[in-house]
């Protein structure tokens, strides 16, 4: 799937991943391929992506993630 993570400064990922881990207001949630759609926000945390390459993380503030056909967007503080 492809995962893109924007701030409003800049674009800290962008590329495909097997696994999106995201620390939603209301508890942990994982994202895999094909997920269904959702638009859901985002409490401060870590977000975990899981690539070919390995495992990266990135601290958030909050935000709001939206998963619309096998595309992962995600627009933090």
């Amino acid at each position: 799937m492809r995962v893109e993570i924007m701030t409003p400064d800049e674009t800290l990922f962008e590329g495909e991943a097997q696994h999106v881990f995201l620390p939603g207001s209301d508890g942990a949630m994982g994202v895999l391929d094909m997920h269904a759609a959702m638009i859901t926000t985002l409490r401060a945390g870590t977000l975990r992506i899981r690539t070919s390459e390995g495992e990266q993380s990135f601290e958030l503030q909050g935000g709001t993630v939206e998963v619309l056909e096998n595309k992962v967007l995600v627009l933090a503080a």
